[in-house]
């Protein structure tokens, strides 16, 4: 399983909401390349990074820190918040993103979607399977829809989408644990699916049962920033020494 720190990203700053509530905001850093640096130091590979102004607006809005990070570190980065048109796709790609996260789009306009995945190819983007009680949301979670987390999963599936994270929102920025009965719910529907979880992982005991889940990756913002899990811990699992 791939470790995966989270960069969420207001006004070109690194903070984290509880919950996906903006009025909950936390700034933690307000250079994201210092964050991001220091994940590529201890030898973590990917980076989440996500625009939470470009989620709430419906329009990419901090595709400059996009650029920046992807210039100045090795990381490979998937950028998402606020992907709506084919310019979106394009600026997130030629700012240095190795895939494109989109969720509402693949909800709210399914066709345009399917385009992206055959234009781009399926595996420039992660599927974003954000829920509330099993039933996706859209639109910064500002929205809850009716369709059950394994069907929408299950339709893209069929499109050859290899990599779907999930995020239960009643778990996010708890630091309560992450949504472990749903996770072993998905992948033994779905166990040839690449699953990386995201949402309340607190500690390291966390990190190793989604592992044993059979989870292919994880998603941690803030348990890093509020010291809950050492970067080093991170880099030690990432390199087989856990």
């Amino acid at each position: 399983m791939e470790i995966i720190p989270a960069i969420d990203i207001i006004e070109g700053k690194c903070v984290r909401l509880t919950q996906g509530d903006y009025s909950q905001k936390k700034v933690y850093n307000e250079h994201p390349l210092e964050v991001a640096k220091k994940f590529e130091g201890a030898g973590l590979k990917r980076l989440h990074l996500v625009d939470l102004d470009g989620a709430k607006s419906g329009a990419i809005r901090n595709w400059k820190v996009l650029e920046i990070i992807a210039g100045r570190t090795e990381l490979v980065i998937d950028f998402g918040g606020g992907i709506k048109t084919g310019n979106d796709v394009d600026i997130v790609f030629n700012s240095g993103a190795a895939m494109a996260t989109v969720g509402s789009i693949a909800v709210k306009d399914e066709e345009l979607f399917a385009g992206w995945l055959v234009q781009y190819r399926p595996d420039k983007f992660l599927l974003g399977a954000d829920v509330r009680d099993e039933k996706i949301t859209v639109s910064g979670w500002a929205e809850t829809t009716n369709i059950p987390v394994y069907e929408f999963i299950q339709k893209y599936i069929e499109k050859k989408l290899g990599g779907v994270f999930c995020t239960d929102i009643s778990k996010d920025g708890l630091l309560l644990g992450p949504s472990v009965e749903l996770y072993k719910n998905i992948i033994a529907r779905f166990p040839a699916l690449h699953l990386i979880a995201s949402g309340g992982v607190s500690s390291m005991e966390d990190v190793y049962q989604l592992r044993d889940l059979g989870c292919g990756g994880v998603f941690i913002g803030k348990a890093i920033y509020e010291g809950r899990i050492s970067i080093s811990e991170l880099s030690n699992f990432n390199n087989g020494n856990s």
